[in-house]
């Protein structure tokens, strides 16, 4: 029973957040409960070997990652994109509207970009944090990050001003070399 102790402590205590990033990685409850879920079977069956790793949380959000990424490559996407843009018949400044313009937007970036600004801006992880989490290296969460805050303002113009602005990765990157 330690062991199942032990696991259920685990959930007790990261069950929100985790819950929290498949949300923002999905984009639909019933699929982040399924990514959640996933995520926790995988490491009741590991269970004995990962109760001694020093940061289950960063362990659990990295197979999260890795889950995610997995699913959307064998399910594709189930979005069809529109030739002709909705037509926007509400105030910018409605900050519903914007979250509801934002998780569309985000849908449409591809599962890295969304994983890679989910991580970064939204959990406040360093670019260092990221690369470990997404097991890739800081230049290319730098690259990623661009690209994807690029997409989100064509896709979305009225977010661009509430979009964080980031240096030039390749100039960024060789004025620290």
């Amino acid at each position: 029973m330690d062991r199942d102790a032990g696991f259920l402590a685990f959930v007790d205590a990261h069950q929100r957040p985790l819950m929290r990033l498949a949300y923002l990685l999905t984009g639909e409850v019933h699929l982040a409960e399924d990514l959640l879920q996933s995520v926790l079977v995988r490491m009741i069956g590991r269970w004995s070997k990962l109760r001694h790793i020093d940061n289950l949380d960063a362990y659990a959000r990295k197979t999260m990652v890795n889950q995610y990424i997995s699913w959307r490559r064998r399910r594709g996407s189930d979005e069809v994109p529109s030739a002709e843009p909705p037509d926007r018949a509400y105030s910018p400044e409605d900050s519903a509207v914007l979250r509801i313009v934002l998780r569309q937007a985000l849908m449409r970036l591809t599962p890295k970009q969304r994983a890679v600004l989910v991580l970064r801006f939204y959990e406040d992880r360093t670019e260092r944090d990221v690369a470990d989490l997404l097991g890739c290296s800081v230049g290319t969460v730098k690259s990623q990050a661009h690209h994807a805050l690029a997409r989100l303002r064509a896709l979305a113009p009225e977010l661009a001003p509430k979009l964080p602005v980031l240096d030039d990765p390749a100039r960024s990157e060789g004025a620290r070399r």
